[in-house]
């Protein structure tokens, strides 16, 4: 998993969070769970590969 990917994933959950924080203060708490649910959306797009590959490496390694 590359570090740039971290950093990424980091800086969603930092934007992610201040966004929430300002939208609850302002009574908008609808639009604050669809920041949340929309940061881990993009959050889980960015890993699915990872976890598909490290599916794929164990299938690999319990076959031999």
């Amino acid at each position: 998993m590359p570090i740039n990917l971290l950093f990424k994933i980091a800086a969603v959950g930092i934007l992610v969070t201040v966004l929430n924080q300002v939208l609850k203060h302002s009574g908008r708490d609808e639009q604050a769970f669809f920041i949340t649910l929309g940061g881990l959306l993009v959050v889980l797009f960015w890993i699915v590969p990872y976890i598909v590959d490290l599916f794929e490496m164990m299938e690999k390694l319990f076959q031999m």
